[in-house]
C-alpha cells in the first residue's frame, strides 16, 4: 500500500513575481536561501538537486520539480507565483512524497516527514529573508557539519550559547560575534528564527542557519548564505567546520 505526505505553504513575499521566480527557480536563487540547486529551464530539463527533472515550467506562475528513486520513493516539489496588486506576490508551495514500496524501520518514515515540515517553514522564511534584504545580490552558499550524528539536545544548547544567545533570548534581539573567517571585530547580528530545531542570525551580508542534527539523530550542521564581495565558499566551509568542532 502506497503511503502519502505533503506539505503546503501559502505566504505573501515582498517582490514582484519575476524576482520570485528568480529566486526558487534558478540556481543563482536558490544559493540565497536553500541549498545548490541547478535547473535546467524547460519541461523535461535535469534539476542537479536529487536527480530531479522538471515537469512544469511558465515563468513567473509555476515551477514544478520531481525525484523519483528506485526503492519507491518520489518526492514533488511545485511553486505557484500570484502577483499582488501592490507589486507584491503570494507564493504557493508545496511538497508530495508518494512511497509505493516497503516502509520498515530503516526508512524512519516518520522522523523523515517531521524532518520534512519542520525544515520547509525554516527554508519558506529565509526565502522571505532573502527576497527582503538580500535579492538580486550573488551568493556563496557555505555547509559545514560535525562528523557524528547526536541524540542529545545539550549539544544544540552549546552551540546556541557560543553563539551569544541565552534562554531568554528571542526573535529580534541582536547580538554580537566575532564571526569566523571575517576581520574586523564583532558583526552585528539579528536573530530571525529560534526554536528547538533551528537557529537563524542575519548580518549585514549573510543569512546564518544552524540546525539541530539531535532531533533527528543526525549531525549537528549549518547551511550559510553569504553576500559580501570577496565572500568565498572553500575557506568560508574551512573555518566554520573548525568552529563546529571545536564546540
Amino acid at each position: 500500500m502506497a503511503r502519502e505526505f505533503e506539505v503546503r505553504r501559502e505566504q505573501d513575499l515582498p517582490a514582484t513575481p519575476e524576482r520570485v521566480w528568480d529566486a526558487v527557480a534558478t540556481g543563482t536563487g536558490n544559493l540565497g536561501w536553500l541549498y545548490p540547486m541547478e535547473v535546467e529551464p524547460r519541461v523535461g530539463g535535469k534539476v542537479t538537486r536529487g536527480d530531479g527533472t522538471v515537469v512544469a515550467w511558465e515563468p513567473p506562475s509555476h515551477f514544478a520539480v520531481r525525484a523519483a528513486q528506485g526503492d519507491g520513493f518520489s518526492n514533488t516539489l511545485t511553486y505557484r507565483v500570484e502577483p499582488a496588486d501592490d507589486g507584491t506576490s503570494r507564493l504557493h508551495m508545496g511538497i508530495h512524497w508518494v512511497h509505493t514500496g516497503t516502509v520498515d524501520d530503516t526508512w524512519q518514515w516518520d522522523a523523515k516527514t517531521d524532518a520534512a515540515e519542520k525544515h520547509v517553514d525554516f527554508y519558506q522564511h529565509s526565502l522571505a529573508a532573502y527576497l527582503s534584504h538580500f535579492a538580486g545580490r550573488p551568493a556563496v552558499y557555505v555547509k559545514a557539519s560535525r562528523p557524528e550524528p547526536t541524540d542529545d539536545p545539550a549539544d544544540f544548547a552549546v552551540l546556541r550559547r557560543r553563539l551569544g544567545l541565552r534562554d531568554t533570548s528571542a526573535v529580534g534581539d541582536r547580538l554580537s560575534l566575532d564571526v569566523p573567517g571575517t576581520d574586523g571585530g564583532p558583526t552585528d547580528l539579528v536573530v530571525d528564527w529560534l526554536d528547538p530545531d533551528f537557529v537563524g542570525l542575519r548580518g549585514p551580508d549573510a543569512l546564518y542557519r544552524f540546525f539541530n542534527g539531535s532531533t533527528w539523530n543526525v549531525p549537528i550542521w549549518l547551511a550559510h548564505h553569504l553576500f559580501a564581495e570577496d565572500a568565498q565558499e572553500e575557506p568560508a566551509t574551512e573555518v566554520w567546520n573548525a568552529w563546529l568542532g571545536g564546540a
